[in-house]
């Protein structure tokens, strides 16, 4: 079972709803829940260890994020990967991202900018033994800190999707990328955070971007 996704350090203790969210987030993100697949509810309950209310109500957040459909008396179907429209959702986390960097570096607390650079090292390392899954998870833990720094909720509520799907791609195409590249942009961006440098931090966000297009642009053989 993996997990992509856990509460900012300090956070209060998760839910079940919260944990199972999690669980199923990290098998859409690494593909254990292939692209087009359909599943059954007590299939996710098996999968992920955790009983039919708490996956219920994951199964329901999710199907809002766009990444499961539900088909009435059939089941649920794991959203597909679809490479043109991924390069209009880079387009939308531009702009989104940029505004989220800028405002966490203004308003993250001082423990939140700690957690920031130890987060940072811990995606340098994973990118060094080329760890794909552990890299990610620490994508999903910088970004659920970055998230509560910005305090602006509309946001958060507005990119999150964005960024899982990233992930999915990403983890689809990741023998076309270049890791320890992201890596150093990912930690760019945490730092500036982390020393307040709002310039800096949207600055970091845009040349991440632009290697994210870029990879994607390789990966879907537009260059």
């Amino acid at each position: 079972m993996s997990r992509l996704r856990n509460s900012p350090p300090g956070a209060p203790p998760v839910s079940l709803a919260d944990q199972a969210y999690a669980a199923l987030e990290g098998l859409l993100v690494t593909l254990a829940l292939q692209p087009g697949a359909v599943v059954s509810e007590q299939e996710l309950c098996v999968r992920t260890g955790f009983g039919r209310t708490p996956v219920r109500e994951a199964i329901q957040r999710l199907s809002a994020l766009g990444l499961l459909r539900v088909l009435p008396r059939r089941g649920l179907v794991v959203a597909p990967i679809d490479g043109v429209e991924h390069l209009g959702v880079l387009e939308t986390r531009r702009a989104l991202d940029r505004l989220v960097a800028g405002l966490a570096a203004r308003r993250a607390a001082p423990e939140q900018r700690s957690d920031l650079k130890a987060g940072a090292e811990a995606m340098a390392k994973a990118a060094a033994k080329g760890d794909l899954e552990a890299y990610l998870a620490q994508d999903a833990r910088c970004d659920a800190i970055l998230e509560s720094a910005c305090r602006n909720p509309s946001a958060v509520k507005a990119s999150l999707p964005l960024h899982i799907h990233c992930r999915r791609f990403w983890f689809r195409h990741h023998h076309e990328g270049d890791l320890a590249g992201a890596a150093g942009l990912h930690v760019a961006l945490m730092k500036a955070v982390a020393r307040g440098d709002e310039a800096g931090a949207m600055a970091a966000s845009d040349a991440l971007m632009d290697h994210l297009e870029r990879f994607a642009r390789r990966a879907l053989d537009l260059d």
